[in-house]
Formats: C-alpha cells, sequence, structure tokens
C-alpha cells in the first residue's frame, strides 16, 4: 500500500463523524439472534467434529472388554 492510501485512511477515521443512527428493536434483536445462532452453529460443529473420534474410541474400549469376557466364559 502506498503512503498516499495509508494517509487516507487515517484521515477518513480520525476525521469520522456521529451518524446518529437508530437501531429498532427489530433490527436490534434480529442482530442478537444472529450472532448468537452462528455461536451456537461453531460449538455444535466443534461437538460433532470432536465427538465422532471420541464415540470410536469408546466402541472400541467395550468391544475389546466384551471379546476378553467371552473368552473368560469359554
Amino acid at each position: 500500500m502506498s503512503s498516499k492510501t495509508i494517509f487516507l485512511i487515517l484521515f477518513f477515521l480520525i476525521s469520522s463523524s456521529k451518524a446518529y443512527a437508530y437501531i429498532g428493536p427489530g433490527l436490534g434483536l434480529g442482530i442478537i439472534g444472529t450472532v448468537f445462532g452462528i455461536i451456537i452453529a461453531i460449538i455444535l460443529m466443534l461437538f460433532a467434529f470432536l465427538f465422532y473420534p471420541i464415540k470410536r474410541l469408546i466402541k472400541k474400549f467395550k468391544n475389546k472388554k466384551n471379546k476378553e469376557e467371552n473368552k473368560l466364559e469359554l
């Protein structure tokens, strides 16, 4: 980036004024709902991504335990 571009970006950031914008209850609740939805989706994605290998390990240990018990019974 050139120094002219950086100067313009800094100038517009420093010289900004108030927008006097109003966020009504409908838009505000929509934004809050969207943010919570995205956060919950990310948490569920991580849980699903981590749960499958853990489930396979548990199943593997259960099968190993059942095979050992069956050998003892015979």
